[in-house]
């Protein structure tokens, strides 16, 4: 028993300790990111018309895809074999890399837009002057996603956590007084963004080091392959979640106009990234230094496990509250204009649920380096989840929406847990699921009988999540778990 003991505490209590400590030097920029998105949906509503409101949230869905098509998989590559070149020492080489790869991505992509620019403004259905603005602000963006990612793998959490929040403050403000004070609509929000992010990257070059690192050499050709041999798959895997979750604001513009692509960008935005800036908080700290357990050969499946646990403990009580109230909620932060948003909100949060949980069900195909799987995963779920647009949002409008993402995001977890690698698969946390539910069932209860009070929404809210938590924490002792 001592010697499992000691295989625990070395294998996974003294990483959660490690991954714990990391969490909270992220946690504030997580938690400030999550109060900024929150922020975003009240303000923009009220200064935006919501056909405004929806040229905004389709030039966001249009940037995004120009991302992940040319600069968001180097990153993410970057991140995942910085250890291994580290302890190679070829960080030098490694850094130069990434930054041709993603100057020449951009060089492809400005030569591609320039010839196909009229495709682009009918199938986006994009004014020609909000895609220029687009074109200009994707080069601080991509900066901005290679420079965090390398951030992350030098683990310095707490620089990360200041150029979120300078990020997040200089977007609102220098955005707000534009909206104020010269009448452009929604290209007031993407020069605000353009303005912003290129100071945080001014400060990211310097928090990293890079321009110490960077080499005027020729490129490992090893290295090259093992990048995009890893970063393509990812490429393709993300612009399938892009279809899943932001294709459908072109659909709906399409059948419903810019008004109802307005509804569907503020639910999106009061769901998607307040729920996944609260919930990456795990996976933030936690990737790198899993990366860095299995480039060790430790099993990690035991830790990935208890995240998984703290993850649905966080996070299902805040989509269950957000889906019975979420009328309030819309009132509360948006305007009157955006009410029939509200039908939106449960699905659309249940949908990031899913979405953000197989951060978890995926580690083994960024492990394994079988990141092929997960594209095979992702285009499935994306190619059901067009053809459910296309068919709900056509002739159910916003519930249409709303059951399509949700359906895409469910299937695409399911798959992630049932096709599987061999000494990588997910382990089921039974024993924090039964905790979970059982506080579940008691919580429902209350919420029976202050559903049928006179108590006000929003203290309703604060006394049930209060309740669930207390009632979490005073009852863990019953359902502790085995430690191997």
């Amino acid at each position: 028993m001592t010697k499992e003991i000691d295989k625990y505490i070395q294998e996974v209590a003294i990483p959660m300790k490690h991954i714990f400590k990391d969490m909270l030097k992220y946690a504030p920029s997580k938690i400030f990111g999550l109060l900024g998105n929150a922020l975003i949906v009240p303000i923009y509503t009220h200064l935006l018309s919501p056909s405004q409101y929806g040229i905004y949230a389709i030039s966001l869905a249009v940037l995004s895809f120009l991302c992940i098509l040319f600069s968001d998989w180097i990153g993410l590559a970057g991140l995942r074999f910085f250890r291994q070149n580290q302890l190679c020492d070829r960080i030098p080489k490694y850094l130069s890399t990434l930054v041709m790869i993603l100057v020449s991505n951009l060089c492809v992509m400005y030569l591609l837009c320039f010839i196909f620019k009229n495709k682009f403004y009918e199938y986006f259905n994009i004014p020609p002057k909000i895609f220029m603005f687009l074109l200009i602000l994707i080069i601080p963006v991509a900066i901005r996603a290679l420079l965090f990612q390398v951030l992350r793998a030098q683990i310095k959490p707490g620089a990360f956590t200041v150029s979120t929040i300078i990020n997040q403050i200089l977007t609102i403000g220098i955005a707000v007084l534009i909206l104020k004070f010269f009448n452009l609509g929604a290209a007031s929000i993407l020069i605000a963004m353009a303005v912003s992010i290129t100071i945080i990257d001014i400060i990211l070059i310097f928090q990293t080091n890079i321009l110490g690192f960077l080499r005027s050499e020729l490129p490992n050709l090893k290295m090259l392959k093992s990048i995009f041999i890893y970063g393509i798959p990812i490429a393709v895997a993300a612009i399938s979640l892009w279809v899943i979750n932001q294709s459908n604001k072109f659909i709906t513009t399409h059948y419903h106009g810019l008004s109802d692509a307005g509804l569907v960008g503020a639910a999106y935005n009061m769901t998607f990234p307040i729920l996944m800036t609260l919930f990456a908080i795990i996976t933030i700290a936690a990737y790198p230094r899993i990366i860095n357990l299995f480039e060790d050969k430790i099993d990690v499946r035991p830790v990935i496990s208890k995240l998984t646990g703290y993850y649905m403990l966080i996070s299902l009580p805040v989509v269950t509250i957000m889906s019975l109230y979420a009328q309030d909620i819309i009132n509360i932060f948006a305007s009157r204009s955006y009410g029939n948003a509200a039908v939106l909100l449960p699905y659309f949060a249940f949908s990031a649920f899913f979405l953000s949980f197989t951060d978890y069900t995926t580690y083994q195909y960024h492990l394994a380096n079988k990141t092929y799987i997960l594209t095979t995963l992702k285009v499935i779920s994306a190619v059901i989840g067009l053809v459910l647009n296309i068919l709900l949002i056509k002739n159910y409008g916003l519930i249409g929406v709303g059951i399509a993402t949700l359906c895409s995001n469910l299937l695409y977890f399911i798959l992630t847990v049932i096709v599987v690698i061999p000494n990588l698969e997910w382990k089921i946390p039974f024993k924090r699921i039964l905790h979970i539910a059982v506080c579940f069932i008691l919580a429902a209860v209350l919420w029976y009988v202050l559903k049928n009070s006179s108590v006000l929404p929003l203290l309703q809210i604060n006394i049930l999540l209060l309740f669930y938590y207390t009632l979490f924490y005073s009852t863990r002792k019953f359902f502790k778990e085995v430690l191997v």
